[in-house]
């Protein structure tokens, strides 16, 4: 399998959609095949070779050179090998991916990671609204994988979110876990009104103490201790360094909730 090199030559006027732009549905194409690949433009579609300038690697990885911010679904059902951009994405990035690496070392759109059951997916910057979340109409988010954001996250983030494990290393948006139903997510610095709004289960974990947000009412202290529990969590998300490698040499304080929808969901908060 080779990999493949497309740097962005303009910015277009409308927006793109990448989806089917995998490692692997490009492996066995020549050039030529690969410049022909059509996408969507607006209500038509257009050869790949319009916006990139094609060139081929040695190794297997696909990569985006440039500023995608209007190009959407990116890694869109990725189920395997190595995608990086080395710019902005739009909307949908990682979306439904199942397994393989997402690279972005810039910002992502709506609606990043929606839907991700497996892999991982790495966004160097910010993400906008609704990240690790459902499709719209759909009842499921996030359902397994590792996602990583390095800067803040926008308002939703992991609502509705099933299994797996989303980090923010900077501050989250307002609903932060919003009707979750488990998985863990995890914050390295303050959070937006309304956090765990109608979570049933799962865990949020807060790395920056007490000040990170304004428990709701609807939560309640935990009496029974996690010690064991919160050693391997913690070891987990050390892993992830900032303000979560310290995790393990930190006493917590645990709420449970959301009560008013009969949910058994945690907050934690490490001190």
């Amino acid at each position: 399998m080779s990999g493949w090199r497309l740097t962005l030559k303009a910015s277009p006027a409308l927006r793109v959609d990448l989806r089917g732009v995998t490692p692997a549905s490009l492996a066995d194409l020549s050039l030529a095949e690969v410049e022909r690949r059509p996408v969507g433009y607006g209500n038509a579609w257009v050869p790949l070779a319009e916006f990139f300038e094609l060139e081929a690697r040695d190794d297997d990885a696909l990569v985006f050179d440039g500023d995608l911010a209007r190009f959407d679904r990116v890694g869109w059902q990725l189920a395997g090998g190595r995608i990086r951009v080395d710019g902005d994405v739009g909307h949908y990035a990682g979306g439904c991916m199942s397994a393989g690496e997402l690279i972005v070392n810039g910002r992502a759109g709506l609606l990043a990671a929606c839907e991700m059951a497996g892999g991982s997916f790495t966004v160097q910057g910010d993400v906008d609204d609704f990240a690790a979340s459902t499709l719209p109409g759909s009842m499921d988010g996030m359902r397994g994988g590792t996602f990583v954001v390095k800067g803040n996250a926008g308002a939703r983030f992991g609502d509705r979110m099933r299994r797996g494990s989303a980090i923010v290393h900077g501050d989250a948006g307002d609903f932060l876990a919003s009707r979750l139903v488990a998985g863990t997510i995890a914050v390295g610095g303050r959070a937006g009104a309304h956090a765990g709004w109608g979570m049933r289960r799962g865990s949020v974990v807060f790395a920056t103490g007490p000040a990170a947000l304004e428990v709701a009412a609807t939560f309640v202290p935990a009496l029974a201790a996690a010690d064991v529990f919160w050693q391997l969590l913690a070891r987990d998300l050390a892993r992830h360094g900032g303000p979560f490698a310290t995790l393990r040499t930190r006493r917590i304080e645990r709420h449970l909730g959301d009560l008013a929808v009969d949910g058994r969901g945690e907050i934690i908060i490490a001190r």
